[in-house]
């Protein structure tokens, strides 16, 4: 559906049943780092060994002069001893995915052979050797020269890497029987910003990477069939799908294949392969070339017939409620586990169950916008790339799969209320890799980053929440949005303060908890108190149903938003009341009907304001005993 006609119910069944920080960055100082990748690599399906070059153009376009550089080594986090296996064999949830039926970390068991690795060979910066050292999955590069501001550098590197046995995301022989998942495979530039570099170990989160070009050479087994990132340049040469249909493929000597992909203006480079892949192609009109690449084994085919539709209808889904794709191609690709998003294409599980497969699609879809063009540090702002694919994701599925939900975002509140009351919330602003447990991140990041939209559309109106978020595209995309510049778009596009908004839900494990506390007959009319008892404040809706099926609604603003929303529920009338100012813990107000003629209350009749207890949240007149 288009979420600008989607109108939150009023959840009125059977009305007994019903009452049973971070800078801104939308100045003209924003200035972002950019690097030119080319690489030639040469993969050895016997051994899973690599060896490549690497030519790294960087331009810094920073106010600061650079004396190193850093580059993340990903696979050598899956060997005994690394970051990674240390935090899973310490932490009190370890992901499933990465250990043993006993609960053992899965890395700390990998041989020799089976273990992954990236080093260095060599590396020079414009012709000088450098010093460096590897510290795990990070790269200290010590610089022959410094790079002063608004000048570029070219290094040089050689590389040799092993993949490991497939743990997480990346990986060999995977559960499916993939034979090459190839994620943060290569020797990668960190980010360097305004806030300095962000060199992270790699300890199982997320990414973050520098805008660029690439340009790689893949050389392979000719039997494999090869998708991920970017246009292959020499399709004719290829085969395997990619020839224009009905031509004819011009043969190549040797055992091997030289695969060229280029890829403008993304921020990383992902392939996979495998000599049992099916290729399927969708040609979208006036849109991207979809691509498909899946095991060719019966159990698979109906699933991945099926996902092939729904694909272009999610494309435009996104297209529509967010902003065009850029891209020419996009590509959904059996392997990995679960399902993870890179530029231009994922990499899902397979499965056997359609239904499984096309949330995940949709879900790693959505994140081609949030993340993969609104570039978002996923390490420190995880729940504005989780959280807002998540948001979009869900209203694309409770369309495009004709799910009906009344509230499609009725999951992500049930998991903050568990996150809440199980005690272990940390603020999202927590780094992805500080939180206690696992699943604490997972909700902070997927329930409630997603209930930071779906609550901002109460707060706003659900018409300008979209155009928030079509804006916030428009004016973001290629960069990296930092939190502040969603809360300034909105603001912009509102007219309505929400600082206070940014600060209590992000900053803070503050809770909303609003009730009504007392309805009193007074001269005719009724008077309503109400009371805040959590610590974030909130603009109140009320909705008052009558004994003679009328209903009408009050709206109390928040004084410090200085501005009211549009009326939510056109049909009905609405009286705007005077603000309600934080310090406040009690309000009350008066309705010109008497209390006999009053049927019930309710706060915030569209349940998008995540009040963590609601059983105070309705009123109804006491039954009259019967004689």
């Amino acid at each position: 559906m288009n979420f600008n006609q989607f109108k939150f119910p009023l959840f009125l069944i059977a009305f007994s049943l019903f009452i049973a920080r971070a800078t801104a960055q939308n100045n003209t100082s924003y200035w972002q780092q950019h690097v030119d990748y080319t690489m030639e690599v040469d993969m050895n399906v016997e051994n899973y060994q690599y060896t490549g070059t690497q030519k790294l153009v960087y331009s810094n376009n920073s106010p600061d002069t650079l004396y190193r550089v850093y580059y993340h080594l990903y696979f050598n986090a899956f060997q005994p001893g690394s970051e990674m296996d240390m935090r899973l064999q310490s932490i009190a949830d370890p992901d499933g995915r990465m250990t043993t039926k006993e609960k053992k970390s899965r890395i700390a068991t990998l041989s020799e052979t089976e273990i992954g690795f990236l080093h260095i060979v060599s590396l020079s910066q414009d012709g000088a050797a450098l010093s460096y050292n590897e510290e795990g999955t990070v790269l200290v590069v010590h610089l022959a020269k410094p790079i002063p501001p608004h000048t570029t550098s070219t290094f040089d590197m050689e590389f040799k890497g092993q993949v490991p046995v497939q743990i997480r995301r990346a990986g060999r022989n995977n559960n499916d029987g993939v034979a090459l998942s190839m994620s943060q495979w290569y020797p990668k530039m960190a980010e360097y910003d305004f806030e300095g570099w962000h060199a992270d170990p790699y300890i199982a989160r997320e990414f973050h990477g520098v805008w660029g070009d690439f340009d790689v050479k893949l050389t392979i087994d000719k039997r494999y069939t090869v998708g991920g990132t970017g246009y292959l340049q020499n399709p004719q040469e290829i085969g395997h799908g990619y020839e224009v249909p009905n031509s004819k493929v011009k043969k190549q000597r040797g055992k091997t294949l030289t695969w060229h992909f280029k890829a403008p203006m993304v921020h990383d480079f992902m392939w996979a392969a495998d000599p049992e892949y099916v290729h399927d192609t969708l040609q979208m009109e006036n849109g991207p070339t979809l691509h498909f690449l899946y095991k060719n084994e019966e159990k698979y085919k109906d699933t991945w017939t099926k996902v092939q539709p729904l694909t272009e209808k999610a494309m435009l889904f996104f297209n529509k409620n967010i902003g065009e794709y850029p891209y020419d191609q996009y590509s959904v690709i059996q392997g990995g586990d679960g399902g993870m998003e890179y530029a231009m294409s994922t990499l899902i599980t397979g499965g056997d169950k359609p239904g499984s497969v096309i949330g995940t699609m949709i879900h790693e879809l959505a994140h081609s916008w949030f993340q993969h063009v609104l570039a978002t540090n996923e390490a420190k702002h995880e729940w504005m790339d989780e959280g807002f694919t998540s948001f979009i994701s869900a209203l694309c599925s409770n369309e495009i799969r004709e799910q009906n939900k009344k509230n499609p975002f009725e999951r992500s509140y049930k998991g903050y209320y568990y996150l809440v009351n199980s005690g272990k919330e940390q603020p999202q602003t927590t780094h992805a890799d500080r939180y206690n447990e696992n699943a604490p991140y997972s909700i902070a990041a997927y329930s409630k980053g997603a209930i930071f939209l779906s609550q901002l559309g109460y707060v706003i109106g659900q018409e300008n929440l979209m155009k928030t978020i079509q804006k916030y595209y428009q004016d973001f995309k290629f960069k990296h949005p930092v939190p502040n510049d969603i809360k300034r778009t909105a603001e912009k596009v509102s007219g309505i303060e929400l600082d206070w908004y940014l600060t209590d839900w992000t900053q803070t494990t503050n809770t909303i908890d609003y009730g009504v506390t007392e309805v009193t007959a007074e001269e005719g009319k009724t008077k309503i108190n109400m009371q805040r008892f959590g610590l974030m404040p909130m603009p109140i809706d009320v909705l008052v149903v009558y004994n003679d099926g009328s209903q009408e609604t009050f709206y109390v603003p928040l004084q410090m938003m200085r501005g009211e929303k549009e009326n939510p529920y056109p049909a009905l009338n609405r009286t705007i009341l005077k603000d309600w100012a934080w310090t406040n813990t009690d309000y009350n107000f008066t309705i010109n009907r008497p209390l006999k003629e009053v049927k019930g209350i309710m706060i915030d009749p569209s349940q998008l304001m995540a009040d963590v207890d609601q059983s105070n949240n309705t009123w109804q007149p006491q039954a009259t005993p019967q004689n």
